[in-house]
């Protein structure tokens, strides 16, 4: 197949884009490198694809409509798996318009494009965020979501509303998948699994926000991207599915396994809990056992082993 694949420089788009090459997938990727983060990180993603002679990739703006088109035009995939978005909750906070803009203007034009040329799916990547402080757990794609708290959410939210919308307006073919604190190597520098690990390695302070009690479904990216490959292959009318490792831990866990993992004691700075952090994320997966056979299989000690690996070979 040829697949588009946005983000295709970031965390999970790289690993998606390298699983689909490796298995004999044409991909066209789209990214804008923008910096979010340090962007040699994602030239270094892009690098790691561009070894691969079925790898066509177009530094874009997914706002960008009309160079969009033209990238439509020419290429003609047969399905979209749309992973670009700005991501992180406390940066939508204090800048709710960028968000709206990239996360639900420019999946607006890739699900109208989409439609004008006839892909046979579309793969939304959106987020264990939309359920909000759901106090009903696990959380199951059932789940009401209408109360997001941070502006990243909120625009999650409304992306699936617009995936629904064009699934029922024009019978486009859509998957929606809820990622769960996705982590691994070439994962992003914002997240709390590389952000502890440089800390404790580099002898500094953690900053850890409230007292660590708060959980999270820490996700290996491996697990992440097998879930993500059936999703392409699979031609659903529409669905919503949760990924993530049905096992939460705390933030204080966390840090100890770093911790033990780099043979350093961390140092705590303890701050205030941030307005949009939610209390916990923590997935019910048995809608995408049933429907794609997802099994995750890395359990946050051998995921961060693995991470820290990587780590030490690319600071």
């Amino acid at each position: 197949m040829k697949l588009l694949v946005t983000g295709c420089a970031g965390f999970i788009g790289s690993h998606v884009s390298e699983a689909l090459l490796k298995r004999g997938d044409s991909v066209i990727g789209i990214d804008n490198l923008n910096d979010y983060y340090d962007v040699k990180k994602k030239q270094a993603n892009l690098k790691i694809l561009k070894k691969y002679k079925d790898f066509i990739f177009y530094k874009e703006d997914i706002r960008n409509y009309g160079e969009l088109k033209k990238i439509f035009a020419k290429e003609k995939p047969d399905k979209v798996v749309h992973i670009a978005a700005r991501g992180g909750v406390r940066p939508s906070i204090k800048d709710p318009l960028l968000y709206q803009d990239v996360n639900i203007r420019g999946t607006l034009n890739l699900l109208d494009l989409a439609k004008d040329y006839k892909v046979k799916s579309f793969v939304f990547a959106s987020s264990s965020s939309v359920y909000g402080n759901n106090k009903k757990i696990p959380f199951s794609e059932t789940d009401n979501v209408d109360n997001p708290i941070s502006p990243y959410a909120a625009t999650k939210k409304a992306a699936e509303l617009l995936c629904h919308n064009y699934h029922y307006l024009y019978k486009m073919k859509v998957i929606c998948l809820r990622f769960f604190n996705v982590y691994g190597p070439r994962g992003r520098p914002d997240m709390a699994p590389y952000r502890f690990t440089d800390w404790v390695y580099k002898s500094q302070p953690i900053k850890r926000y409230g007292d660590g009690t708060i959980r999270r479904d820490y996700t290996y990216i491996a697990d992440i991207v097998k879930g993500v490959l059936v999703a392409v292959d699979k031609e659903f009318d529409f669905e919503i599915i949760n990924l993530g490792n049905n096992k939460p831990v705390e933030i204080n866990e966390l840090i100890r396994i770093v911790e033990k993992i780099l043979g350093k004691k961390a140092v705590i700075n303890e701050l205030p809990r941030v307005p949009g952090d939610v209390e916990i994320t923590y997935a019910d997966i048995s809608k995408a056992q049933k429907l794609l056979g997802y099994k995750p299989e890395t359990t946050i000690e051998e995921g961060m082993k693995k991470f820290v690996e990587w780590y030490k070979k690319n600071i």
